[in-house]
């Protein structure tokens, strides 16, 4: 972790956080004065399952994959998280060591919230403990969607849900159709849905023939939806 290169006024950026915009101005420069910013470059491993759950952290600039690793180094993408989105919230609720690892996926800054100075917010302020909770609930409904797909589909729709889910949270709707506004390479792809890269490259390949989708400079345009869609919910 290294000291953030550009100047943000954390008061404003916590005033425009879903989170804590509706604190009260008191409360959040209180919290703007004890929080940190900082800065890692693409590839830099902000934690490691086993850390200490000390933080949570707000993605002022950039995106972070939550990710796990098995024993023999394989790699699942559990999450992305985008600009404006939160994670490390487990930990900080519990007090317990990380549960995965978070990646920067490229150049990020991070708005870090220590547990100590957070706890009592939350105690004195349980609306903004239910919306952690909220996002919470959301992720854990994610991860039981991301297991069911993995344990009873095929790698071709496991793959075509996870493009819409991508779509639904990176997707910039086009002229022809929905790129999608975040650079995956086949490995990382791979990564996210449990398969592997060259089963990757063989359904962009086959898709990009069917005229389902476009490969534009390292972007996935979604040319189809209704054809994705019917490959999300094959079984075959």
């Amino acid at each position: 972790m290294t000291a953030i290169r550009i100047n943000f006024d954390k008061d404003l950026v916590l005033a425009g956080h879903f989170l804590l915009k509706h604190l009260e101005r008191e409360e959040r420069q209180r919290l703007a004065a004890a929080a940190r910013l900082s800065h890692h470059a693409r590839g830099a491993v902000i934690f490691q399952k086993g850390d200490p759950g000390d933080s949570m952290m707000a993605v002022i600039r950039g995106r972070v994959k939550i990710c796990s690793h098995s024993l023999d180094g394989k790699e699942l993408v559990l999450s992305i998280i985008n600009k404006g989105g939160l994670f490390g919230e487990i930990a900080l609720l519990d007090g317990e060591p990380r549960t995965a690892d978070a990646v920067a996926l490229e150049e990020s800054d991070l708005l870090v919230l220590d547990r100590s100075q957070l706890m009592p917010l939350l105690t004195a302020r349980p609306d903004i403990a239910f919306r952690i909770i909220g996002v919470l609930c959301k992720r854990l409904r994610q991860t039981s969607e991301h297991l069911e797909d993995t344990l009873f589909l095929e790698a071709s729709s496991r793959f075509a849900r996870a493009l819409k889910r991508l779509g639904d949270a990176f997707g910039r709707a086009g002229p022809d159709g929905l790129r999608l506004d975040i650079k995956l390479s086949q490995q990382q792809l791979g990564c996210l849905v449990g398969v592997s890269r060259e089963s990757i490259n063989k359904l962009l390949n086959e898709w990009q023939r069917a005229g389902v989708i476009r490969m534009e400079s390292g972007h996935i345009v979604i040319l189809d939806a209704r054809a994705l869609d019917e490959i999300a919910d094959s079984c075959a």
